[in-house]
This record gives structure tokens, C-alpha cells and sequence, in this order.
């Protein structure tokens, strides 16, 4: 009996001791699930970072070198961590130059309230884990490569306040599951590839500052939602496919500061009390678009206005010049390409007012149908103006000398206009100008030796106007341009050697259509990095020089309508990019190299109009009739059966001094032969007379002369080849020859009688043929004169 109570008490107690063993553990596993992990939770943060690190393809500037265990990853560069529970809060990788992807185990580090990667090389898609990131901010992986879609668990990341995508290559629409991210202050999903159109829903967020959505493939209209936004300051929508007009609820934003449309299909007119409702405004950019109605004046009111750009529209009525003038802060002004003039005197009055607006930099007023002459105001402008351009108008007169007042000057563009009169030397003035456009104008007198000055030029296009008088030497001094065009004027004189030897010139140097003389001088050799060189159509003489082949970037070759001479110089192969070569009209000679059809870039070859000679080669672009001309080159043959040329002989001359011998010795040595030929067909004639009426076995005499043909001569013997040389004596030389016509093996002898002593020796040469008889003496069976 007391064992067993005994026997009982222990298993009471034994069982007390298991239970409370058991409430103790539970009791401890409750206290670990209800107090923040440390261990565990460090861990996890440790093994995410290190497989953040095996993601990283390229790491130049070696910044994840610190990423060891040698110290604690909260010490890591780039990481901050909580100081309490030592989880990590924040990632921030910006601008250091890494190249790789984000693995899916970035959502275990739950604690991030911040990431930062923006302006790496990321690339991959974004995981769909970051939406475990329930406690992230701030989230920017701006400026990298990153694809694919907008992951949809972001929206699960509700604390959002900034979602920053701007610049990488992500595709598919704004997804409907971002509408719960109602604490949005930023949204930038500009410079992608979306498509779709925007959302009415953004309207809901009713925090957000900052929206921009340029530079995608949106469609349709601006949401009429968007107006709801009333702590919008930032409203860029630029670079899209919108279309419509912009909803008037926007316009009453009136915390809007900047407002960007460019480059869409808007339409419809803009309020005219618009600088009222957005009084805040300091930039309004609404160009490329279909905007229409008057300039509104209201815009003085919008006094901190920086930039107003209203170019490539249908604007109409005049500028408000007081308006306008009165907007001390405006640094950029653009109206290209409306319709603001009336063709009239008085139309750039306006520019009087700008002279007020002392911080301007930029005025495009181009393309507006402005008439009437540049007032001396414009010398009044600015003294920080940078760009002007005023080109596409209607304007007359002449440039103002004060022009060079405006020192700051990078752009000068008075193009396609009337204006006349010789360019003021003032403009030599300009020290900073790069870029200067006076082309399609009617100025007159020479070019300024002035704008030798203008070292920091990049650009200078003078063509079709009435310049005269020689190109400046002192052109030679601008050491950056890139682009020079001074063709279709009435220059004259030769090419100064300090510009066709400017290095710099890398895009196209112009100078075609003057009346230039000269050779082209063997400076060309410096222009190593030029893209087109066109010189056509003047006067030039001379060979093509052989530097000319030192031009390896060249594209596009024009030297046609000149009076060039001699052969194309083998140097010229080395130019394997050319996509053009013109040559036409010119007084070139010798064969077509081979090398031409050799070039694989080439896609149009003209030769005609000149004195070449010998076969047309069949390969590269020779192969495509279209792509090449030879028309009016006389002496040529054979090539592709489309170009129905005559055949050529088998051989071909092996040298130019092969096809000089022809072309130039034969037409007098012919003459020779006919009178060789005239007296031994006397001999002939007379020997026939003694013969006994034996019946000939070869053609008559009077067949053979009639026909044979100098060409037939020629071609029987390869051109008078020194292939088919049988031998030769003081006062000529005997060729082997098979007739085209019948194959008749035939021996030409050619005479010089002018060589001192031939004379003699032809007559006794006729004297001795009179006289002898021999069965192996060849008969003579034609007689030419050329």
C-alpha cells in the first residue's frame, strides 16, 4: 500500500516536473516569437548581403572588397544597420560603377527601410521578393539596365514614399496593383519603355510632389484625375504619344512649378490666364506639340519664370513684349517654328523689351515668319546669351556691326534668310562661338579673315550666298572645327593649305560649286579623321594626289566637275569605309583599278564624263549597274553584260605605259605604215603583172585592205602589246597579230619616220622589196593609215 501511494507521489511529481518543463518551454518559445530576433535574424541579414555580393559581375572601384567576415557586415560599405537589433535598414550602392543583378533573397532583409542603386550597371529583372519589403521608403534603382515588367508586389510595399525606375529599360504598363502605394511623394518612371495609358488612379495619391512619366510610349489622354493632385509641383509628361487637350483642372494646380509636355500631340489652346493659376510656375516647357491661340501675357505674372518654351507649334498673334520683358528671371526662351510673324517692318520690335531680361541664355525665334530688318536692339541682348537663333524667317538688311557685344555667344543662326551685305568683322569678336550658321542668304564680299579668331568654332556654314574674293588662310586657326561648308559662292583662287591640313575637321569639309583653281594640295593627308570631303565643281587641276589615300575615315569622296588628269592613285584602297565616290567630269585616264570593286562600303561609284581605258572590272559594286556609271568613257569595254559594251582582247595591258604606247605612239607610227604599206602595194602589183596568171589561195588585194580596221589592228594585237613583240630595229618594231575576224595570223610592222635616219631606211626598205623573190617572204595584205 505505501509503495504504491509511494509509487504514486513520484509519478505525481513526475509528472508535475514534466509539465512544468513544458510550461517553461512554452513559456520561453512564447518570449523568443514576441521579442525581435537578433540571432537568427542577423544571420539571415548576413547570408543575403553575401549572395547581394555573388550577384555583382564588375566591381572597378572594388567597393564590396569590405563585404567579409573579417568585420561585421553592419560595418560593410554601404550598409547601415538598426543599432538595437543590428538588422539592416538601409542599402546604398549609388554611382559606384557596379554591374550585375539583384537576387531574389534581397527580400529577406526585412528590415529595409532603404535601397539606393541608382547610376550602376544593373541589369536583369527587378524580384518579385521585394514585396516582402514591407517596411522599405525609399526605393531607387535609377539609371541602370534593368528589364522586364514593374514587379506587382511592390505594391504590398505600402510605406513607399519614393519609387524611383527613372532611366532603365523596364516594359508593359503602370500596373493597376500600384494604386495602393497611397504614400507616394515621388514617382519617376521616366526613360523606359512603358506603354499603355496613364492611370486615373494616380489621382488617389493625394501626397504626391513629384510625378514623371517622360520619355515612354504612353498614349492617349492626360486622366482628368491628375487634377486632384493638389501637392503636385513637378508635372513632366514629356516624350510621349498624348494626345488631346491637357485637362483645365491642371491648369489650377497651383502649386505646379514645373510643367513638361514636350514632344506629344497635345492640342487645344493654353488659358490665357495662366500665369494666375500657376503662379508658382519657373519652368513651362509645351513645345512639339499642336498647341494653338496667342502667347498668353499672363505669364508676367509668373514672376520666377526660368524657362518658357513654346516651340514647334501653331501659335499665331504677336509676341507680348512687355509681358515678356518684365520676367527678370527668364534664362531660356523658345518660339522656333510657329507662326508669330507677319512677313512685316516692325515684327522683331519686340526684341527692344527682351533687353530687360538680363539672365537670358537661350532665344530660338526661327521658322515664325518674322520680317522686316535685325533692329541695332539685338546687340542690346543679354550679355549671357548663348544661343541665338533666328534662322527660316523673312529678314533683310544686313547683320548689325554691334554683334559683337553678345561675348557670351556659343550659337550665331541667321539661315535661310534675306539678309545681305558683307558679315561684320565684329563677329571675329566672339570668342566662345562653336557653332555659326549664315547659309542660303544674300551676303556678299569677302569672308572675313576675322573669323580666323573664332578658335572655339565647331561648326561654320556659309554655302549659297555670293561670298568672293579667296578663302581666308586664317581658317586654319579654327583648331576645333569640325564642319566647314562654303560651297555655291564666288570664291576664287586656290585652297589655302592651313585649311584642307585642319585635322580637326572630322565631319565634312564642303567647298563646292566656287570657281577654285589649283591643285588639290597634299596637305589633304591631315584630314585622318574627316567623313566627307566634297570639292566638286570648281576648277581644280592636277593629279589626285597620292595623300589623298591618308583620309582613312573617309565615307564620301566628290572631286566630279573639276579638271583633274592622270590615273586614280593606288593609294585610294586604303580607303575601305568609303560608301561614295564621285569622280565624273573630270580629264582622268588609265584603267579603273581593280581595288575599287574591292571595297565592300561602297554603294555609289560615278566615272563618266572622263578618258579611262581598258576592261571595267565585274567585281563588288561593278557587279550592280545601278549602283555605278562610266557613261561617256569611250575606250572602255567589257564589264557586266547590262552596261552592253563591246568584248575586250584576252590580254589586257600589264601597265599604264602599256596603254600610253597605243594611245599615244601608235596614231603616228600608223601613218607611217600606210606609206610602207602604199609602196609595197606598188611592188605587189607589179610582181602580180609578172606572175603567170597562177590563181590566188588566199583573199585579193583589194579584200584584204578593205577589211581590216585600225580597231581590228589594235585588238589583233593586244593594243601593240609588248607580249606580242616579235622584234624591233632603230626605226620600229614588228608585232604578231590573229585577226578578230577569221583568226589569220598577221605581222604588223610599225614605222617612226620621225626619228632622224628612218626616211632613208624606208626607202630602201620599199627598194629592196622590189627587187627580191622568195617563197617564204610574207605577203603584204593591207595597208592603214590612222
Amino acid at each position: 500500500m505505501e509503495h504504491s501511494r509511494s509509487s504514486h507521489s513520484r509519478l505525481i511529481l513526475f509528472k508535475f516536473y514534466h509539465g512544468f518543463i513544458l510550461i517553461l518551454c512554452m513559456s520561453t518559445a512564447l518570449e523568443s516569437a514576441t521579442r525581435p530576433s537578433t540571432s537568427f535574424g542577423n544571420e539571415t541579414d548576413r547570408l543575403a548581403l553575401l549572395d547581394f555580393k555573388k550577384g555583382i559581375i564588375s566591381d572597378p572601384l572594388h567597393v564590396m572588397s569590405s563585404w567579409n567576415d573579417s568585420i561585421n557586415f553592419c560595418s560593410w560599405i554601404g550598409i547601415t544597420c538598426n543599432h538595437s537589433t543590428k538588422r539592416v535598414l538601409s542599402l546604398n550602392m549609388e554611382a559606384q560603377n557596379l554591374a550585375g543583378s539583384i537576387p531574389p533573397s534581397i527580400g529577406n532583409l526585412t528590415d529595409l527601410t532603404w535601397i539606393n542603386l541608382g547610376i550602376n550597371n544593373f541589369h536583369g529583372q527587378i524580384p518579385q521578393e521585394m514585396g516582402r519589403l514591407r517596411s522599405l521608403q525609399y526605393l531607387n534603382l535609377s539609371y541602370n539596365s534593368f528589364g522586364g515588367n514593374i514587379p506587382t508586389n511592390i505594391s504590398l510595399c505600402t510605406q513607399l514614399s519614393v519609387l524611383d525606375l527613372f532611366s532603365n529599360e523596364i516594359i508593359g504598363v503602370i500596373p493597376d496593383q500600384l494604386s495602393s502605394l497611397l504614400n507616394l511623394n515621388h514617382l519617376w518612371l521616366s526613360l523606359n519603355n512603358l506603354i499603355g495609358t496613364i492611370p486615373g488612379w494616380i489621382g488617389n495619391f493625394s501626397s504626391l510632389n513629384s510625378l514623371r512619366l517622360s520619355h515612354n510610349n504612353f498614349q492617349g489622354s492626360i486622366p482628368n484625375e491628375l487634377g486632384r493632385l493638389t501637392a503636385l509641383g513637378r508635372f513632366v509628361l514629356a516624350g510621349n504619344h498624348l494626345s488631346g487637350k491637357v485637362p483645365a483642372s491642371i491648369y489650377n494646380i497651383s502649386s505646379i512649378y514645373v510643367f513638361s509636355v514636350v514632344g506629344n500631340q497635345l492640342q487645344g489652346e493654353v488659358p490665357p490666364n495662366i500665369g494666375i493659376t500657376l503662379p508658382n510656375l519657373e519652368l513651362f516647357l509645351g513645345g512639339r506639340n499642336r498647341f494653338t491661340g496667342n502667347i498668353p501675357a499672363s505669364l508676367s505674372n509668373a514672376s520666377r519664370l526660368r524657362s518658357i518654351d513654346f516651340g514647334q507649334n501653331g501659335l499665331t498673334g504677336t509676341i507680348p513684349a512687355e509681358s515678356l520683358g518684365s520676367l527678370r528671371s527668364l534664362v531660356r526662351l523658345n518660339f522656333r517654328r510657329n507662326r508669330l510673324g507677319s512677313g512685316k517692318t516692325g515684327d522683331l520690335n519686340f526684341l527692344s523689351f527682351l533687353a530687360n531680361c538680363t539672365s537670358l541664355e537661350v532665344l530660338g525665334l526661327s521658322r515664325n515668319q518674322f520680317g522686316g530688318e535685325l533692329p541695332g536692339s539685338i546687340a542690346n541682348l543679354s550679355t549671357q546669351l548663348e544661343h541665338l537663333t533666328i534662322g527660316g524667317n523673312l529678314i533683310h538688311g544686313s547683320i548689325p556691326t554691334d554683334i559683337g557685344n553678345l561675348l557670351s555667344l556659343n550659337t550665331l543662326e541667321v539661315e535661310h534668310n534675306y539678309l545681305g551685305g558683307s558679315v561684320p568683322d565684329g563677329i571675329g569678336k566672339l570668342q566662345k562661338l562653336g557653332r555659326l550658321v549664315l547659309n542660303v542668304n544674300n551676303f556678299s564680299g569677302p569672308i572675313p579673315s576675322s573669323l580666323g579668331n573664332l578658335t572655339s568654332l565647331t561648326q561654320l556654314f556659309m554655302e549659297d550666298n555670293r561670298f568672293e574674293g579667296s578663302i581666308p588662310p586664317s581658317l586654319g586657326n579654327c583648331q576645333n572645327l569640325l564642319i566647314l561648308n562654303l560651297s555655291s559662292n564666288n570664291l576664287t583662287g586656290t585652297i589655302p593649305k592651313e585649311l584642307i591640313g585642319l585635322s580637326s575637321l572630322s565631319i565634312s569639309l564642303t567647298i563646292s560649286n566656287n570657281s577654285l583653281t589649283g591643285p588639290l594640295p597634299s596637305e589633304v593627308s591631315d584630314l585622318i579623321h574627316l567623313a566627307e570631303l566634297d570639292v566638286s565643281g570648281n576648277k581644280l587641276f592636277g593629279e589626285i594626289p597620292t595623300t589623298l589615300g591618308s583620309c582613312i575615315m573617309l565615307l564620301r569622296l566628290h572631286l566630279e566637275g573639276n579638271e583633274f588628269q592622270g590615273t586614280i592613285p593606288q593609294s585610294l584602297q586604303n580607303l575601305s569605309s568609303l560608301e561614295e565616290i564621285d569622280l565624273s567630269r573630270n580629264n582622268l585616264s588609265g584603267q579603273i583599278p581593280e581595288f575599287l570593286g574591292k571595297l565592300s562600303f561602297l554603294k555609289y561609284l560615278n566615272l563618266s564624263h572622263n578618258d579611262f581605258v581598258g576592261e571595267i572590272p565585274k567585281d563588288g559594286i561593278f557587279s550592280n549597274a545601278s549602283s555605278f556609271s562610266v557613261l561617256r568613257n569611250d575606250k572602255l569595254c567589257g564589264g557586266i553584260p547590262e552596261l552592253r559594251l563591246h568584248a575586250c582582247s584576252n590580254k589586257k595591258p600589264h601597265s599604264s605605259r602599256g596603254v600610253l604606247v597605243p594611245k599615244v605612239g601608235i596614231p603616228i607610227a600608223c601613218a607611217l605604215v600606210f606609206i610602207v604599206a602604199l609602196s609595197c602595194f606598188i611592188v605587189a602589183c607589179s610582181m602580180m603583172k609578172k606572175s603567170r596568171g597562177r590563181p590566188l589561195t588566199s583573199r585579193s588585194y583589194k579584200d584584204w585592205r578593205l577589211g581590216v580596221s585600225y580597231s581590228e589592228l589594235v585588238e589583233s594585237t593586244d593594243g601593240f602589246s609588248v607580249d606580242n613583240l616579235i622584234g624591233s630595229g632603230s626605226f620600229g618594231s614588228v608585232y604578231k597579230g590573229v585577226l578578230p575576224s577569221d583568226g589569220t595570223v598577221v605581222a604588223v610592222k610599225v614605222l617612226n619616220l620621225q626619228q632622224e635616219g628612218a626616211s632613208k631606211s624606208f626607202i630602201d626598205e620599199c627598194k629592196a622589196l622590189r627587187s627580191i623573190r622568195h617563197r617564204n617572204l610574207l605577203k603584204i595584205i593591207t595597208m592603214l593609215e590612222r
